[in-house]
């Protein structure tokens, strides 16, 4: 934390010694206390507030489920600072620097930690943009991020990701803009085999050697937004660091979405669907199997797919401005052990559910002078074997500046 402080200082002194020479600096963030209370015990992360879907049934000795039962905590994890900078024209562009941080840490373990969220250089021409840093991981579509409370911001229907990556965006016309992004991983990584063990990390997709790919095409007309993109991921989900070298397996996924916003009044109307090709790197649902031969050696990997669709709906206008987020995952595969194979490892999120839905109604008061009250009751439906549901009561005060 006094680290923290120090850069903070030695950069509020370094903004102001340099804005003589064409440099502007400007700093946001905001504290945002969260309280939540769930009815059963949840799969998720940083102390559950990343709520994905409730537990499945699990039954002791006595006959009781083990997952059944409220819970409540109360976390300030996400307070964040940022700051941006606007330098001077550089090859004819407007350049500009994002940097943000939040406390929410890297891993579960790291939590109150300084964790990095943002950092980039941006270059802007009038009919091109250039990105390079850690940014929003492309299948996220900042423009129609639901505007549920912290943290997981409609995941795992909507994704919820950054990524280390290079985006080129081109501007054909005022209405028109294509992407092009390489990505790369870090907080969020790849599963597999590692040194003979299921475990997460980058070293899957480092071996594959390539970058995960995104293209996506949007249409920009008055208050209406219309895309779709196409993502590309490899791995090579057996990787080796001591003992015997990695057998070279290269296995990609597709993933597809369609998403759309459109304000209205006083209200703001956002959508996406997504094909969910092993989305497990951004907080989404999907996977895929390795399917052993008969002796145990790996033959073969699949994907296993979810169908996914969502919709928020919120007035952001007034004091009050309610809002609704109403979620669906549908499970496409069965995926049995094809004849002839041994046996199958399952790596991913949701691979035990059919389907999963869920409502989320939220009321936010607005002070209009950077001081928010919010109010938000979360019902997520697992179907399991047995399906179970989970209602999630929160309350946050948001103080942004």
């Amino acid at each position: 934390m006094r680290k923290f402080l120090v850069l903070i200082g030695v950069l509020g002194v370094f903004g102001m010694l340099r804005a003589q020479e064409g440099f502007s600096f400007q700093w946001h963030g905001f504290v945002n206390p969260h309280y939540y209370a769930d009815s059963r015990s949840v799969v998720g992360g940083r102390e559950d507030m990343m709520l994905f879907y409730p537990k499945p049934v699990v039954r002791d000795s006595l006959g009781n489920d083990i997952n059944d039962g409220w819970q409540a905590n109360m976390l300030a994890i996400t307070a964040r600072l940022n700051l941006t900078v606007h330098g001077p024209e550089i090859w004819g562009a407007k350049s500009r620097a994002f940097i943000e941080g939040d406390f929410t840490g890297a891993t579960n373990a790291t939590i109150n930690n300084l964790r990095l969220r943002h950092a980039y250089v941006a270059l802007e021409w009038d009919r091109h943009q250039l990105l390079a840093g850690q940014y929003w991981y492309a299948m996220v579509i900042h423009e129609i991020m639901p505007m549920t409370n912290p943290l997981n911001m409609g995941a795992p229907f909507h994704p919820y990701a950054r990524q280390p990556q290079v985006r080129y965006s081109y501007f054909p016309s005022h209405n028109w803009e294509l992407m092009a992004a390489a990505q790369w991983q870090l907080d969020n990584t790849s599963q597999g085999f590692l040194n003979g063990t299921v475990q997460s990390s980058t070293l899957f997709a480092r071996h594959s050697l390539l970058p995960e790919l995104n293209a996506q095409l949007r249409f920009r007309q008055g208050n209406l937004l219309l895309g779709g993109a196409a993502n590309l991921k490899s791995i090579q989900p057996i990787v080796n660091t001591v003992g015997t070298a990695s057998p070279q397996h290269l296995h990609q996924s597709l993933s597809y979405s369609l998403f759309g916003r459109y304000r209205w009044n006083q209200f703001t109307f956002k959508f996406q669907t997504l094909l969910n090709n092993s989305l497990y790197e951004g907080c989404s649902l999907g996977g895929y199997m390795m399917y052993t031969d008969p002796e145990g050696s790996p033959a073969e990997f699949r994907d296993w797919h979810f169908n996914t669709v969502w919709l928020d709906i919120e007035r952001a206008q007034g004091h009050w401005r309610p809002g609704l987020f109403l979620g669906y995952a549908k499970h496409t595969d069965e995926a049995p052990v094809p004849e002839g194979y041994g046996s199958a490892t399952v790596f991913g999120r949701g691979y035990d559910l059919a389907y999963l839905w869920r409502i989320q109604p939220r009321l936010t008061y607005t002070t209009q002078k950077g001081l928010s009250l919010v109010g938000e009751a979360e019902y997520t439906y697992a179907g399991y074997k047995l399906p179970v549901g989970n209602l999630r009561l929160s309350l946050s005060v948001v103080y942004a500046f």
